[in-house]
Protein backbone atom coordinates (compact mmCIF):
# COMPACT_ATOMS: atom_id res chain seq x y z
CA UNK A 1 0.00 0.00 0.00
CA UNK A 2 1.00 3.59 -0.99
CA UNK A 3 1.46 5.55 2.45
CA UNK A 4 -0.59 8.99 1.92
CA UNK A 5 1.65 11.91 2.12
CA UNK A 6 0.59 14.23 5.15
CA UNK A 7 -0.56 17.33 4.07
CA UNK A 8 1.67 20.14 5.77
CA UNK A 9 -0.41 23.42 6.48
CA UNK A 10 1.27 26.99 6.23
CA UNK A 11 1.38 29.66 9.30
CA UNK A 12 -0.86 31.52 7.13
CA UNK A 13 -3.19 29.05 6.37
CA UNK A 14 -3.71 28.15 9.79
CA UNK A 15 -4.64 31.84 10.77
CA UNK A 16 -6.85 32.24 8.39
CA UNK A 17 -8.93 29.46 9.15
CA UNK A 18 -8.99 30.19 12.92
CA UNK A 19 -6.15 32.66 14.28
CA UNK A 20 -6.79 32.17 18.06
CA UNK A 21 -6.80 28.12 17.86
CA UNK A 22 -3.29 28.65 15.69
CA UNK A 23 -2.46 30.82 18.24
CA UNK A 24 -3.19 27.80 20.72
CA UNK A 25 -1.89 25.14 18.55
CA UNK A 26 1.48 26.90 17.41
CA UNK A 27 2.69 28.77 20.73
CA UNK A 28 0.20 27.42 23.48
CA UNK A 29 -1.11 30.91 24.06
CA UNK A 30 -3.54 29.98 26.70
CA UNK A 31 -6.50 32.39 26.69
CA UNK A 32 -7.08 35.25 29.77
CA UNK A 33 -10.68 36.44 29.80
CA UNK A 34 -10.01 39.16 32.50
CA UNK A 35 -7.16 40.92 30.39
CA UNK A 36 -8.53 39.75 26.95
CA UNK A 37 -5.21 38.79 26.30
CA UNK A 38 -3.39 35.59 25.82
CA UNK A 39 -0.33 34.55 27.63
CA UNK A 40 1.99 32.09 26.11
CA UNK A 41 3.28 29.00 27.63
CA UNK A 42 7.11 29.15 28.14
CA UNK A 43 7.34 26.31 25.61
CA UNK A 44 5.39 28.24 22.76
CA UNK A 45 7.45 31.54 24.03
CA UNK A 46 10.53 29.74 23.12
CA UNK A 47 9.79 28.47 19.88
CA UNK A 48 8.69 32.56 19.08
CA UNK A 49 11.89 33.73 20.37
CA UNK A 50 13.99 31.14 18.04
CA UNK A 51 12.08 32.06 15.01
CA UNK A 52 12.19 35.86 15.93
CA UNK A 53 15.85 35.38 16.93
CA UNK A 54 15.48 37.48 19.97
CA UNK A 55 13.63 37.79 23.61
CA UNK A 56 10.45 39.47 23.53
CA UNK A 57 10.51 41.71 26.17
CA UNK A 58 6.37 43.13 25.90
CA UNK A 59 5.47 38.86 25.02
CA UNK A 60 2.53 39.31 27.69
CA UNK A 61 1.38 42.22 25.77
CA UNK A 62 1.00 40.70 22.23
CA UNK A 63 -2.64 40.54 21.41
CA UNK A 64 -4.21 37.06 20.55
CA UNK A 65 -4.58 36.04 16.92
CA UNK A 66 -1.26 38.03 15.71
CA UNK A 67 1.21 36.34 13.63
CA UNK A 68 4.28 38.34 14.48
CA UNK A 69 5.24 41.01 11.76
CA UNK A 70 8.40 39.37 9.75
CA UNK A 71 6.09 36.54 9.26
CA UNK A 72 3.04 38.37 8.58
CA UNK A 73 4.24 40.35 5.48
CA UNK A 74 5.07 38.50 3.13
CA UNK A 75 5.19 38.08 -0.62
CA UNK A 76 7.25 36.87 -3.84
CA UNK A 77 8.92 39.54 -6.24
CA UNK A 78 7.36 39.94 -9.55
CA UNK A 79 8.92 42.29 -12.01
CA UNK A 80 6.63 44.22 -14.08
CA UNK A 81 8.24 46.72 -16.96
CA UNK A 82 8.98 50.10 -15.18
CA UNK A 83 8.53 48.90 -11.96
CA UNK A 84 10.91 48.39 -9.03
CA UNK A 85 11.74 44.75 -9.03
CA UNK A 86 10.86 44.67 -5.48
CA UNK A 87 6.76 45.18 -5.91
CA UNK A 88 5.03 41.70 -5.18
CA UNK A 89 2.67 40.20 -7.70
CA UNK A 90 -0.95 39.21 -6.54
CA UNK A 91 -2.16 38.19 -9.70
CA UNK A 92 -0.78 38.28 -13.10
CA UNK A 93 -4.13 38.23 -15.07
CA UNK A 94 -5.24 40.84 -14.74
CA UNK A 95 -2.39 42.59 -13.01
CA UNK A 96 -2.44 43.69 -9.95
CA UNK A 97 0.82 44.20 -7.54
CA UNK A 98 1.81 46.26 -4.66
CA UNK A 99 4.23 47.78 -3.09
CA UNK A 100 6.31 46.95 0.11
CA UNK A 101 6.29 50.06 2.65
CA UNK A 102 10.11 50.82 3.31
CA UNK A 103 9.82 51.72 -1.20
CA UNK A 104 6.83 54.11 -0.19
CA UNK A 105 9.45 57.05 1.82
CA UNK A 106 9.59 59.26 -0.62
CA UNK A 107 7.47 62.19 -0.03
CA UNK A 108 6.22 61.91 -3.82
CA UNK A 109 5.57 58.25 -4.78
CA UNK A 110 7.57 57.71 -7.95
CA UNK A 111 5.67 56.27 -11.10
CA UNK A 112 8.39 53.03 -10.71
CA UNK A 113 7.43 52.32 -7.35
CA UNK A 114 3.59 52.94 -7.88
CA UNK A 115 1.01 49.62 -6.93
CA UNK A 116 -0.82 48.30 -10.28
CA UNK A 117 -4.29 47.48 -9.53
CA UNK A 118 -6.03 46.55 -12.53
CA UNK A 119 -9.60 44.54 -13.58
CA UNK A 120 -9.16 43.97 -17.01
CA UNK A 121 -5.86 43.98 -19.58
CA UNK A 122 -4.96 47.74 -20.83
CA UNK A 123 -5.98 48.97 -23.90
CA UNK A 124 -3.60 47.98 -27.19
CA UNK A 125 -1.81 50.38 -29.44
CA UNK A 126 -2.91 53.94 -27.41
CA UNK A 127 -2.44 56.60 -29.47
CA UNK A 128 -2.93 59.89 -27.70
CA UNK A 129 -3.40 61.91 -30.71
CA UNK A 130 -6.40 60.28 -31.31
CA UNK A 131 -7.75 60.26 -28.07
CA UNK A 132 -10.96 61.34 -27.40
CA UNK A 133 -13.35 62.04 -24.09
CA UNK A 134 -16.91 62.33 -24.10
CA UNK A 135 -19.05 63.66 -21.76
CA UNK A 136 -22.41 62.54 -22.12
CA UNK A 137 -25.41 60.66 -19.93
CA UNK A 138 -29.32 61.55 -19.03
CA UNK A 139 -28.48 64.47 -17.36
CA UNK A 140 -26.76 67.00 -19.39
CA UNK A 141 -28.13 69.58 -21.88
CA UNK A 142 -25.37 68.81 -24.86
CA UNK A 143 -23.02 65.57 -24.97
CA UNK A 144 -19.54 66.74 -25.82
CA UNK A 145 -16.39 65.65 -26.94
CA UNK A 146 -12.77 66.40 -26.60
CA UNK A 147 -9.18 65.44 -27.42
CA UNK A 148 -6.33 65.50 -25.76
CA UNK A 149 -5.24 68.26 -27.56
CA UNK A 150 -8.23 70.18 -26.84
CA UNK A 151 -8.56 69.44 -23.24
CA UNK A 152 -4.77 70.64 -23.06
CA UNK A 153 -5.56 74.05 -24.60
CA UNK A 154 -9.20 74.94 -23.50
CA UNK A 155 -9.03 74.07 -19.62
CA UNK A 156 -6.47 75.50 -17.15
CA UNK A 157 -4.05 72.76 -16.00
CA UNK A 158 -3.72 71.99 -12.41
CA UNK A 159 -0.86 69.77 -10.64
CA UNK A 160 -2.39 68.48 -6.91
CA UNK A 161 -0.63 65.56 -5.15
CA UNK A 162 -3.12 63.26 -4.52
CA UNK A 163 -3.70 59.64 -2.89
CA UNK A 164 -5.19 56.90 -4.60
CA UNK A 165 -5.65 53.84 -2.49
CA UNK A 166 -7.16 50.75 -3.18
CA UNK A 167 -10.47 49.82 -0.95
CA UNK A 168 -8.99 46.34 -0.26
CA UNK A 169 -6.19 47.41 0.67
CA UNK A 170 -5.20 44.86 3.44
CA UNK A 171 -7.78 42.25 2.86
CA UNK A 172 -4.90 39.97 3.70
CA UNK A 173 -5.40 40.44 7.58
CA UNK A 174 -9.24 39.68 7.97
CA UNK A 175 -10.64 36.38 9.33
CA UNK A 176 -12.76 34.67 8.12
CA UNK A 177 -10.93 35.70 5.07
CA UNK A 178 -12.11 37.55 2.42
CA UNK A 179 -12.02 36.47 -1.38
CA UNK A 180 -10.16 38.98 -3.74
CA UNK A 181 -6.28 40.02 -4.33
CA UNK A 182 -4.70 39.73 -0.60
CA UNK A 183 -3.41 43.05 -0.54
CA UNK A 184 -1.03 43.58 2.58
CA UNK A 185 0.12 47.46 3.21
CA UNK A 186 1.29 48.55 -0.39
CA UNK A 187 -2.05 49.38 -2.58
CA UNK A 188 -1.46 53.25 -1.82
CA UNK A 189 0.10 55.85 -3.51
CA UNK A 190 0.60 59.63 -3.82
CA UNK A 191 1.76 61.12 -6.52
CA UNK A 192 1.58 64.25 -8.11
CA UNK A 193 -1.48 64.68 -11.03
CA UNK A 194 -1.70 67.39 -13.91
CA UNK A 195 -5.19 67.94 -15.72
CA UNK A 196 -8.18 70.07 -15.58
CA UNK A 197 -10.79 70.18 -13.27
CA UNK A 198 -13.27 67.56 -13.83
CA UNK A 199 -16.24 70.14 -13.09
CA UNK A 200 -14.53 72.58 -15.42
CA UNK A 201 -14.78 70.10 -17.94
CA UNK A 202 -18.30 68.36 -16.98
CA UNK A 203 -19.97 72.27 -17.10
CA UNK A 204 -19.04 72.35 -20.58
CA UNK A 205 -22.24 69.78 -21.46
CA UNK A 206 -24.80 71.83 -19.44
CA UNK A 207 -25.55 69.88 -15.78
CA UNK A 208 -28.91 69.38 -15.48
CA UNK A 209 -31.02 70.38 -12.46
CA UNK A 210 -31.61 66.25 -11.51
CA UNK A 211 -27.91 65.37 -11.82
CA UNK A 212 -26.72 62.99 -8.58
CA UNK A 213 -23.61 60.77 -9.76
CA UNK A 214 -20.38 60.55 -12.49
CA UNK A 215 -19.22 58.06 -13.56
CA UNK A 216 -16.63 56.66 -16.03
CA UNK A 217 -16.11 54.04 -19.24
CA UNK A 218 -12.55 53.34 -19.92
CA UNK A 219 -10.94 51.49 -22.76
CA UNK A 220 -9.54 48.73 -20.89
CA UNK A 221 -10.99 44.97 -22.10
CA UNK A 222 -12.32 42.07 -20.41
CA UNK A 223 -10.36 39.27 -19.53
CA UNK A 224 -13.23 37.29 -21.22
CA UNK A 225 -11.92 38.86 -24.82
CA UNK A 226 -15.52 39.99 -25.76
CA UNK A 227 -15.18 44.04 -26.65
CA UNK A 228 -19.07 44.17 -25.99
CA UNK A 229 -18.17 43.10 -22.19
CA UNK A 230 -17.69 46.15 -19.94
CA UNK A 231 -14.73 45.53 -17.40
CA UNK A 232 -15.45 48.16 -14.58
CA UNK A 233 -17.47 51.12 -14.63
CA UNK A 234 -17.93 53.13 -11.12
CA UNK A 235 -18.33 56.47 -10.19
CA UNK A 236 -19.31 59.14 -7.36
CA UNK A 237 -21.78 61.38 -6.44
CA UNK A 238 -21.71 65.00 -8.52
CA UNK A 239 -20.75 67.08 -5.66
CA UNK A 240 -17.80 64.71 -5.08
CA UNK A 241 -16.74 64.78 -8.63
CA UNK A 242 -17.16 69.05 -8.42
CA UNK A 243 -14.49 69.11 -6.11
CA UNK A 244 -11.51 71.22 -6.48
CA UNK A 245 -9.01 68.23 -6.22
CA UNK A 246 -11.31 66.06 -8.21
CA UNK A 247 -9.15 66.36 -12.14
CA UNK A 248 -9.00 64.88 -15.72
CA UNK A 249 -5.48 63.84 -15.46
CA UNK A 250 -2.95 63.45 -18.49
CA UNK A 251 0.02 63.76 -16.15
CA UNK A 252 2.02 61.92 -13.42
CA UNK A 253 5.02 63.47 -11.87
CA UNK A 254 5.56 65.96 -14.45
CA UNK A 255 5.81 63.23 -17.48
CA UNK A 256 2.53 61.75 -19.28
CA UNK A 257 1.09 58.93 -17.32
CA UNK A 258 2.29 55.46 -17.51
CA UNK A 259 0.35 53.03 -19.71
CA UNK A 260 -0.05 50.60 -16.74
CA UNK A 261 -1.47 53.48 -14.58
CA UNK A 262 -4.27 54.84 -17.35
CA UNK A 263 -2.52 56.38 -20.23
CA UNK A 264 -3.35 58.87 -21.65
CA UNK A 265 -6.01 60.52 -19.74
CA UNK A 266 -8.18 58.79 -16.47
CA UNK A 267 -9.66 60.21 -13.93
CA UNK A 268 -8.80 60.75 -10.14
CA UNK A 269 -11.26 61.49 -7.34
CA UNK A 270 -8.85 61.34 -4.64
CA UNK A 271 -9.44 59.91 -1.09
CA UNK A 272 -12.10 57.57 -2.64
CA UNK A 273 -11.35 53.95 -3.37
CA UNK A 274 -9.27 54.17 -6.08
CA UNK A 275 -11.39 51.78 -8.30
CA UNK A 276 -13.55 55.41 -8.67
CA UNK A 277 -10.43 56.67 -10.17
CA UNK A 278 -10.90 55.59 -13.60
CA UNK A 279 -8.22 54.78 -16.10
CA UNK A 280 -7.91 54.89 -20.18
CA UNK A 281 -11.07 57.18 -19.59
CA UNK A 282 -12.85 57.44 -22.55
CA UNK A 283 -16.50 58.14 -21.59
CA UNK A 284 -18.08 59.77 -18.52
CA UNK A 285 -21.51 59.97 -17.92
CA UNK A 286 -23.62 62.49 -15.79
CA UNK A 287 -26.49 60.48 -14.31
CA UNK A 288 -29.91 61.21 -12.22
CA UNK A 289 -29.54 58.25 -10.41
CA UNK A 290 -26.58 56.55 -8.38
CA UNK A 291 -24.64 54.51 -11.34
CA UNK A 292 -25.09 51.07 -12.09
CA UNK A 293 -22.50 50.18 -13.79
CA UNK A 294 -19.95 46.78 -13.33
CA UNK A 295 -18.39 46.61 -10.06
CA UNK A 296 -21.07 49.29 -8.74
CA UNK A 297 -23.64 46.77 -7.95
CA UNK A 298 -24.04 44.09 -5.02
CA UNK A 299 -21.29 43.48 -2.72
CA UNK A 300 -18.41 45.38 -5.11
CA UNK A 301 -17.03 48.28 -3.12
CA UNK A 302 -19.64 48.24 -0.45
CA UNK A 303 -19.30 47.40 3.38
CA UNK A 304 -22.75 46.24 5.38
CA UNK A 305 -24.40 49.67 6.44
CA UNK A 306 -23.99 48.10 10.45
CA UNK A 307 -21.45 46.11 12.07
CA UNK A 308 -22.17 43.00 11.46
CA UNK A 309 -21.03 39.20 12.81
CA UNK A 310 -17.56 37.84 11.21
CA UNK A 311 -18.41 35.38 8.59
CA UNK A 312 -21.97 36.63 8.32
CA UNK A 313 -24.34 36.33 5.52
CA UNK A 314 -25.05 40.17 4.27
CA UNK A 315 -28.29 40.42 1.76
CA UNK A 316 -27.00 42.88 -1.04
CA UNK A 317 -29.83 45.66 0.12
CA UNK A 318 -28.27 46.10 3.82
CA UNK A 319 -24.78 46.80 1.60
CA UNK A 320 -23.64 50.96 1.53
CA UNK A 321 -21.47 52.23 -1.32
CA UNK A 322 -17.91 52.87 0.43
CA UNK A 323 -17.42 56.88 -0.13
CA UNK A 324 -14.46 58.23 1.90
CA UNK A 325 -11.60 56.19 2.70
CA UNK A 326 -10.72 55.65 6.74
CA UNK A 327 -8.23 57.07 8.91
CA UNK A 328 -4.22 55.33 8.58
CA UNK A 329 -0.79 55.18 8.16
CA UNK A 330 2.30 53.80 6.89
CA UNK A 331 5.59 53.31 8.48
CA UNK A 332 8.27 53.70 5.67
CA UNK A 333 11.37 53.69 7.55
CA UNK A 334 12.96 51.60 9.01
CA UNK A 335 12.15 48.74 6.90
CA UNK A 336 10.76 45.61 9.14
CA UNK A 337 13.36 43.37 9.89
CA UNK A 338 15.96 45.70 11.12
CA UNK A 339 18.76 44.35 13.52
CA UNK A 340 19.90 47.40 15.32
CA UNK A 341 23.13 47.06 17.82
CA UNK A 342 22.34 48.14 21.27
CA UNK A 343 19.58 50.08 22.62
CA UNK A 344 20.12 53.74 21.22
CA UNK A 345 17.50 55.87 19.67
CA UNK A 346 15.87 54.83 16.97
CA UNK A 347 14.51 57.59 14.07
CA UNK A 348 10.92 56.08 12.59
CA UNK A 349 8.64 57.75 9.92
CA UNK A 350 6.32 57.27 7.06
CA UNK A 351 2.99 58.73 5.85
CA UNK A 352 -0.35 59.47 7.23
CA UNK A 353 -3.75 59.99 5.21
CA UNK A 354 -7.56 59.56 6.57
CA UNK A 355 -9.65 59.99 2.80
CA UNK A 356 -11.90 63.18 2.51
CA UNK A 357 -10.58 64.08 6.00
CA UNK A 358 -6.85 65.36 7.35
CA UNK A 359 -4.76 63.59 10.10
CA UNK A 360 -4.38 65.39 13.56
CA UNK A 361 -2.53 63.45 15.49
CA UNK A 362 0.23 60.69 15.04
CA UNK A 363 1.72 58.41 17.67
CA UNK A 364 3.83 55.09 17.74
CA UNK A 365 4.19 52.46 20.27
CA UNK A 366 6.58 49.26 20.85
CA UNK A 367 4.67 47.71 23.58
CA UNK A 368 1.83 46.28 21.08
CA UNK A 369 -0.06 49.37 21.91
CA UNK A 370 -0.08 49.36 25.77
CA UNK A 371 1.54 52.91 25.32
CA UNK A 372 1.70 55.43 22.81
CA UNK A 373 3.94 58.24 22.19
CA UNK A 374 3.60 61.25 19.82
CA UNK A 375 5.40 62.03 17.09
CA UNK A 376 5.88 64.77 14.25
CA UNK A 377 3.24 65.22 12.02
CA UNK A 378 3.48 68.16 9.01
CA UNK A 379 0.73 69.41 7.05
CA UNK A 380 -0.90 68.21 3.43
CA UNK A 381 0.97 69.99 0.43
CA UNK A 382 -2.73 69.77 -0.57
CA UNK A 383 -5.77 68.85 0.02
CA UNK A 384 -6.12 64.55 -0.63
CA UNK A 385 -2.61 64.35 0.02
CA UNK A 386 -0.73 62.00 2.85
CA UNK A 387 0.91 63.98 5.42
CA UNK A 388 4.75 62.97 6.45
CA UNK A 389 5.12 62.37 10.16
CA UNK A 390 8.50 60.99 11.94
CA UNK A 391 9.07 59.93 15.56
CA UNK A 392 11.76 58.21 17.61
CA UNK A 393 11.47 55.45 20.13
CA UNK A 394 14.00 53.76 22.60
CA UNK A 395 13.92 50.30 23.21
CA UNK A 396 14.52 49.54 26.97
CA UNK A 397 16.50 46.62 26.29
CA UNK A 398 17.81 43.62 23.94
CA UNK A 399 15.12 41.70 22.36
CA UNK A 400 12.29 41.71 19.62
CA UNK A 401 10.12 44.53 19.32
CA UNK A 402 6.99 45.96 17.00
CA UNK A 403 6.72 49.60 16.34
CA UNK A 404 3.00 50.51 15.65
CA UNK A 405 1.76 53.44 13.80
CA UNK A 406 -1.31 55.00 14.59
CA UNK A 407 -2.85 58.21 12.87
CA UNK A 408 -5.73 60.08 14.71
CA UNK A 409 -8.26 62.22 12.02
CA UNK A 410 -9.50 65.65 12.51
CA UNK A 411 -12.64 64.14 13.73
CA UNK A 412 -10.96 62.51 16.42
CA UNK A 413 -11.37 59.29 14.59
CA UNK A 414 -8.58 56.68 15.64
CA UNK A 415 -7.21 53.51 13.79
CA UNK A 416 -8.02 50.26 15.55
CA UNK A 417 -5.05 48.61 16.70
CA UNK A 418 -5.11 45.31 15.19
CA UNK A 419 -8.48 44.60 13.28
CA UNK A 420 -11.59 47.14 12.57
CA UNK A 421 -14.76 45.82 11.77
CA UNK A 422 -15.17 42.60 9.35
CA UNK A 423 -17.18 42.76 6.58
CA UNK A 424 -17.58 39.95 3.45
CA UNK A 425 -15.60 41.51 1.07
CA UNK A 426 -12.61 42.65 2.92
CA UNK A 427 -12.43 46.27 2.06
CA UNK A 428 -11.55 49.14 4.53
CA UNK A 429 -8.72 47.79 6.58
CA UNK A 430 -6.79 50.36 8.62
CA UNK A 431 -5.39 49.08 11.50
CA UNK A 432 -2.37 49.95 12.71
CA UNK A 433 1.14 49.17 10.17
CA UNK A 434 3.81 47.53 12.27
CA UNK A 435 7.35 46.64 11.67
CA UNK A 436 9.87 44.00 13.52
CA UNK A 437 13.16 45.37 15.27
CA UNK A 438 15.34 43.27 16.41
CA UNK A 439 18.02 45.14 18.75
CA UNK A 440 21.32 42.81 19.53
Amino acid sequence: MKKSKKHERGLHELYREDPLKADREIWGRIADPISRRGFLRKSGLLTMMGILGAEIPFAQLMPEGLIPAPLAYANEPFVIPGKHPELSILNDRPINAETPPHLLDDPITPAARMFVRNNGLPPEAVNPANWTLTIGGESVEREVTFSLAELKSEFKHHTLQLQLECGGNGRSEFYPPASGNQWTTGAIACPTWTGAKLGDVLRVADIRQDAVYVAYYGADRHLSGDPDKTVISRGVPLEKALENESLIAWAMNGEDIPPLHGAPMRMVTAGWPGSTCGKWVKRIVIRNQVHDGPKMTGKSYRVPCNPVEPGAKVADSDFCIIESMPVKSLITYPRSGLQLAGTKQLQVRGHAWAGDLAVKAMQISIDFGASWQSCELKPARNRLAWQQWRGSVQFPQKGYYEIWARATDDQGTRQPMVMPGWNPKGYLNNACHRIAVKVV
